[in-house]
């Protein structure tokens, strides 16, 4: 690995509207997955793991969980003394400020100026992806493009501001939709992902923002399809794209696939994460646990079939839990059945209680609450 004439920046809230269950005390990009992460390890672990040594962090609200789980950026090896890692928090608390990428970025142009790498590669939180961001910024060097887009084919994710691009032989983008299509329409759809050089992202940010037009995909991307190079990189590694309840949930249920596992974590690209020290797992006499994921400092003592558990959670004697995402600190009492269920944070079940989702409308209870 070595190191790139690159600048990271992670957008940490940009769907926080999409999955209002899990972000109404949270950004997005702090939202746990897997029993052990968070939503922003995966694309911050890509630009570490890419030769990338800066890398800022725009926030809107929310975002204290966010750095309590990232701190200095030691897991990731960003705790320096030079470059490193910056949180870009908001200027302004009014919302007019954050009403799209463009007025994200206007917020942190004296970031970018002071800056001196050559690129910027700017990424949502809501891809679960092990993505090499050193093939993706070479491919866009050797192309010559203005700005290179990060696509996968297939049902487009139900986001406002979903790309659907359509690409000539060549791979460059020649036209763009933008919209909702319910997941009706396979196509190639963006990633949040975008390479473009740092001085080219500073004109066509102010650019915009003197216009009034703040939607980059709209007011950029597609308004100036004709002016701009625009190249597409179909993404080759596997991804979950999380835009749902329902979306979250199914990415755990892959994540419990042994091919989607070793997808997420090759060896030559780890996934960093906050370290904590936890005992060890502990299983009762009469605990029956079959094809899941165990965190550490968890007790088991009853059945548990495909699902995940996070750390620090307990589940009771006699209860019997099957494709569920059972999250940090959540207590299960004894003889209850949950089929279907996300338990957040610090959520206590009952003695007794039954709770039954469907895989395609999973039941959440929401962080703290009691049953």
């Amino acid at each position: 690995m070595r190191k790139q004439n690159a600048l990271g920046l992670l957008f940490s809230n940009m769907y926080d509207d999409s999955l209002r269950e899990m972000t109404a005390l949270r950004a997005f990009g702090s939202i746990p997955f897997g029993g052990r992460y968070r939503l922003i390890d995966f694309p911050l672990s890509n630009m570490v793991n890419a030769g990338i040594s800066k890398v800022g962090i725009i926030t809107k609200n929310n975002y204290q969980s966010l750095m309590d789980h990232i701190g200095s950026g030691k897991a990731w090896d960003l705790s320096r003394k030079n470059e490193g890692l910056y949180f870009l928090p908001p200027y302004s608390g009014g919302d007019q400020m954050y009403a799209g990428r463009i007025s994200s970025l206007m917020s942190i142009v004296p970031f970018l100026r002071n800056s001196r790498e050559e690129y910027v590669i700017m990424s949502d939180c809501h891809v679960v992806g092990n993505i090499d961001y050193e093939r993706l910024l070479q491919a866009h060097i050797e192309s010559g493009a203005d700005i290179t887009v990060g696509y996968r084919r297939g049902a487009v994710p139900r986001l406002p501001d979903a790309l659907c691009l359509q690409l000539a032989k060549d791979g460059m983008v020649k036209d763009i939709r933008l919209g909702d299509f319910s997941g009706e329409e396979e196509c190639c759809f963006g990633l949040g992902l975008y390479v473009v050089r740092r001085e080219r992202l500073l004109q066509l940010t102010v650019e915009a923002a003197s216009h009034s037009r703040m939607e980059f995909e709209r007011d950029v991307l597609q308004r100036r399809l004709g002016s701009l190079r625009i190249m597409g990189y179909g993404v080759p590694e596997y991804t979950a794209v999380i835009y749902s309840l329902d979306s979250y949930f199914r990415a755990h249920m892959e994540f419990l696939q042994s091919d989607v596992r070793n997808a997420l974590f090759p060896v030559h690209r780890p996934v960093y994460t906050k370290v904590r020290d936890c005992s060890p797992a502990l299983y009762g006499l009469r605990a029956e646990v079959g094809n899941s994921l165990v965190a550490d400092g968890v007790t088991i003592e009853g059945t548990v079939r495909n699902s995940i558990v996070f750390r620090d959670a307990h589940i009771g004697r006699n209860t019997h839990i099957e494709n569920c995402v059972i999250m940090q600190g959540s207590l299960v009492g004894e003889k209850s059945e949950l089929n279907c269920v996300v338990l957040d944070k610090d959520v206590a079940i009952r003695a007794g209680r039954t709770l039954r989702g469907y895989e395609s409308y999973p039941m959440f209870i929401a962080k703290g609450s009691v049953v």
